[in-house]
């Protein structure tokens, strides 16, 4: 980002606070996450003192043992913070980072195409992970209890183990047979080679034995000495192409969040390397230009389509990590320019994405997790982990219990190509050396004279629009329990089809759509797995609420 353009998120920001309510604070502390011991150790840590940012570092370091198939010390994430004491914004970027060694065709086979095996699966696809760094920043620059502290949850549950749920066995069958590649894997996470039946007691003596060494060094614990060394022997003998010097180089990065309006209502969110609150923002301003209000159930939905089609053509088309190339932001973020947009927009036809200007060059998953947390002090959390595929590339380097991620499919590996969640993108998001890959990753916040909410979800590249109706829901009054029930539709540019979750639309509205021009497709399932909290401060009341698909617990206190 440009030194202007920073100093004109600043402004915004600083206009935002003027004119948002924020004095006052919370009657209760909240938490929602994706697994009921993680919300638990995030309570235990307030309730020792610790306060949003402690409980974050815990409830992200558990969810890294008990959702392996999400997140985990060989993955990353982006976490959003307010800090109510001084009304800042922040997000810490704990991205992963391709190898030195990566190059931009390091996925292309003898006759240029993309081996999709390589870029997903092993310790090739793993770039370097961003989580234990991030834990150790979160906790020296905005926690109140030592580290050893608020690691002492998931370092117990990694010794002792858990019960895995029925989603663990779901997710363990999809990864069965790469897993059975690497027996070291495999005897972590499967049992006799076989996804282990729900109730199965999961234990990673190496995991807590990382957890410990990280929780007692600080970032040295992982990312110099023996863990660094077992990590970087692992993956080079099996075919990787890590170094220490990878490790040791990398960074932590504080960026200043985006931020825009909506109905009255300031919205804060991801900024790049994540696209999430960049095609958020994009689509909320050409939403703008509708009063979604006063139109039919319908033609809200064919709206909310043509805007996510026109916002998702623009993120293949620029995003990308803007330490590598400055997206014009700017423009994106313009009304004026989502004003330009909304006019291309037929209320009664659907614009086939082939008619939009191409995505020229020069251009995650599903198995994503989030939090959202707020202290009695007011201190907010909103936080978005992945290992972007199920279980990562299910490969663990022996001696260590780290699952590597496979974010360097992420990368665009080949123009124009799709990922394994269907986005194309383009040079701005090529493969280079040291650079983040984009996500679609979107923590938000919503303030306005209401009241506070946090959100967000995992689920690939439809993160953006499931975040963009909870924030739609929100704005129409919605709870916190119907912002993660709402019904899930979505579109992404290409492929040119609205995707539903099963039940997201009625039949007659299915039947509509395709009337109206659009291709309409049932993914089959239910998707996402959103975790909200809000505060309603004229009442004072402060609800929590996690996503009835899945696992998840709420719990207000």
């Amino acid at each position: 980002m440009t030194q202007q353009l920073r100093w004109c998120a600043g402004i915004c920001v600083f206009l935002a606070l003027l004119s948002s309510p924020q004095a006052g604070a919370p009657p209760q502390s909240a938490i929602a996450t994706a697994h009921p011991l993680a919300t638990a150790a995030g309570q235990d840590i307030l309730a020792a003192g610790g306060n949003a940012f402690d409980a974050a570092v815990a409830i992200s370091a558990v969810l890294a043992v008990v959702e392996p198939f999400s997140s985990g010390l060989g993955g990353g994430g982006f976490w959003l913070l307010y800090e109510a004491g001084s009304g800042r914004y922040t997000m810490i970027d704990g991205r992963e980072t391709a190898p030195a060694a990566a190059h931009r065709d390091m996925y292309l086979d003898k006759q240029g195409k993309l081996d999709t095996d390589r870029s997903l699966n092993g310790p090739l696809a793993a770039a370097i992970p961003g989580l234990p760094a991030a834990l150790v920043h979160l906790a020296q620059h905005y926690g109140k209890l030592p580290l050893t502290r608020s690691l002492a949850p998931a370092i117990a549950h990694a010794r002792d183990g858990f019960a895995v749920s029925r989603q663990y066995q779901r997710m363990a069958n999809m990864r069965q047979d790469v897993f059975n590649r690497w027996p070291d894997s495999a005897d972590i996470f499967l049992q006799d080679g076989l996804a282990p039946e729900a109730g199965f007691r999961l234990r990673q003596p190496d995991l807590a034995r990382t957890l410990q060494l990280l929780a007692d060094q600080g970032r040295a614990g992982y990312y110099e000495g023996d863990v660094a060394r077992r990590l970087v022997e692992g993956v080079r003998a099996d075919g990787g192409i890590w170094s220490l010097d990878d490790l040791r180089q990398y960074q932590v990065k504080e960026r200043v969040p985006v931020q825009g309006n909506y109905q009255g209502m300031t919205i804060v969110s991801a900024a790049l390397p994540s696209s999430g609150g960049v095609t958020l923002l994009e689509t909320l301003n050409i939403l703008a230009r509708f009063d979604l209000a006063k139109a039919p159930g319908i033609t809200q939905k064919h709206l909310v389509i043509e805007a996510l089609r026109r916002a998702y053509r623009d993120r293949a088309q620029f995003l990308g990590d803007p330490d590598f190339s400055t997206p014009p932001l700017q423009r994106l973020l313009s009304p004026d320019y989502a004003a330009g947009l909304a006019a291309g927009i037929d209320r009664s036809r659907a614009t086939a994405s082939s008619r939009l200007p191409p995505a020229e060059p020069p251009q995650q998953g599903d198995h994503t997790t989030h939090f959202s947390l707020q202290d009695a002090a007011g201190n907010r959390v909103a936080a978005t982990l992945s290992i972007n595929f199920a279980f990562g590339a299910a490969y663990v380097p022996p001696g260590t219990g780290v699952l590597l991620n496979d974010e360097m499919d992420d990368f665009s590996a080949q123009p124009g190509a799709a990922n394994a969640y269907g986005l194309v993108g383009y040079d701005g998001n090529a493969i280079a050396a040291g650079k983040r890959p984009l996500s679609s990753m979107a923590p938000t916040m919503i303030d306005g004279p209401r009241g506070a909410a946090i959100l967000g979800t995992p689920g690939g590249s439809r993160i953006i629009s499931m975040v963009l109706l909870g924030v739609l829901e929100y704005a129409r009054g919605g709870d916190a329990a119907a912002m993660v029930a709402s019904p899930r539709y979505h579109h992404q540019y290409l492929p040119d089809e609205v995707q539903y979750e099963t039940n997201g639309l009625t039949p007659q509205e299915i039947k509509t759509l395709q009337q109206l021009g659009h291709t309409t497709q049932d993914v089959g399932r239910t998707y996402g797995d959103m975790q909200v909290v809000v505060w309603e401060r004229k009442s004072g009341r402060i609800s929590a609420a996690s996503d009835p698909r899945r696992e998840g617990l709420a719990s207000v206190r």
